[in-house]
């Protein structure tokens, strides 16, 4: 699933009541080509979805699009929350047509981007329904023998989905989601710099120019219903949503590009911590406290670089990187009292990648 767009199999089949019948589904759906035995009996339905829908089918381009509008909600035991939402189903065609429509529905200013199923609200209910919290940006997994392409892809799509649960969190009532969804949208323009020497700049300008207009609304919105249905923000989510689907920067690759793109990423990261490595330590080795608070914007883009970057090396990397996320809290907060103690501790630490040979 990539910003709420997925591709997987989908089953309809008539019910005489409102009961599980698992007898029904077709043979293809089980590993063995039939239904196990006492399966039926064992399964117990956690949560319940009852909605109204109007369905419309259209063409757009050269392709058929089913536009469904569903009404109701979804309950389990004690708890509820209503159903409202607008699906797009691709029927035949081309991905390019089922977004292009999508942008057009997006301008009517009364529809978001989500990525909240269904069954994702129910079973959040089944389990309590408890207030979803507030995460943060963490080291981007990535995986082994992954090329540069892969690299790029995880830390844009671990990005969007930030940014789509957060905006979730923020309709919900709390406040404090806003400040990831800015820091969501700081990782996008961090992973494209990051990958800038190979994804050339004129690739991004449009999506880059999304992302400041999106920003500016954000911080200048005071409730999430303010912002977060603005053109300006949804225009942005989607655009995101469309360059990862559509891989929209390798038309802009040259041969040299393409065989960069398509090399290990593990080599990539090590000679790019070294570079961010050599710039955080620049930044603060002979920083004064007073001078601190100018260098917090290029501290907070080498911090999540490195997050970016550091994923194959699994527990390694948090000593190394705490040192310099306190140094910034202590920048954030003029924690003049804890500045000079985590200034050293973070010069100090030996780094945890492959560099120069040393390791």
């Amino acid at each position: 699933m990539v910003g709420g767009l997925h591709q997987r199999p989908e089953y309809n089949i008539p019910l005489d009541k409102p009961e599980l019948a698992l007898e029904r589904l077709p043979a293809e759906v089980w590993p063995q080509g039939e239904l196990p035995a006492a399966l039926a009996e064992h399964v117990q339905p956690l949560f319940s979805t009852d909605f109204a829908r109007e369905r419309w089918v259209i063409q757009e381009g050269k392709s058929e699009i089913e536009i469904a509008l569903d009404r109701g909600e979804v309950k389990a035991g004690e708890h509820q929350e209503p159903i409202c939402e607008l699906e797009l189903e691709l029927l035949a065609g081309e991905t390019t047509d089922l977004l292009r429509l999508a942008h057009r529905l997006l301008e009517s200013g009364v529809l978001r981007q989500g990525s909240l199923s269904k069954a994702a609200r129910g079973y959040h209910l089944a389990q309590g329904n408890n207030e979803r919290p507030v995460t943060r940006l963490a080291v981007l997994p990535v995986a082994a023998k992954a090329s540069v392409e892969q690299g790029l892809e995880a830390a844009l799509e671990s990005a969007l989905a930030h940014w789509l649960y957060h905006d979730e969190i923020w309709l919900r009532g709390n406040a404090k989601a806003k400040a990831e969804i800015l820091l969501a949208i700081a990782r996008v323009r961090h992973a494209l710099v990051l990958f800038g020497g190979i994804v050339p700049r004129k690739a991004t300008t449009h999506l880059r120019a999304l992302l400041n207009d999106a920003d500016a609304v954000l911080l200048a919105a005071d409730t999430a219903d303010e912002a977060l249905f603005r053109t300006e923000v949804v225009g942005a989510k989607l655009a995101l949503t469309e360059w990862l689907v559509q891989r929209g920067w390798r038309p802009f690759l040259n041969e040299a590009g393409e065989k960069k793109i398509a090399g290990s990423f593990k080599r990539f990261a090590d000679i790019h911590l070294s570079r961010v490595a050599a710039e955080l330590r620049s930044a603060v080795q002979h920083l004064a406290v007073e001078d601190a608070a100018d260098q917090l914007p290029k501290l907070s883009r080498d911090i999540d670089s490195v997050q970016l970057l550091a994923g194959a090396y699994g527990d390694a990397v948090a000593p190394w990187l705490e040192n310099w996320q306190e140094l910034q809290r202590a920048i954030e907060h003029d924690d003049r009292s804890v500045f000079e103690y985590f200034r050293r501790q973070a010069l100090a630490a030996e780094p945890f990648w492959l560099h120069s040979g040393k390791r």
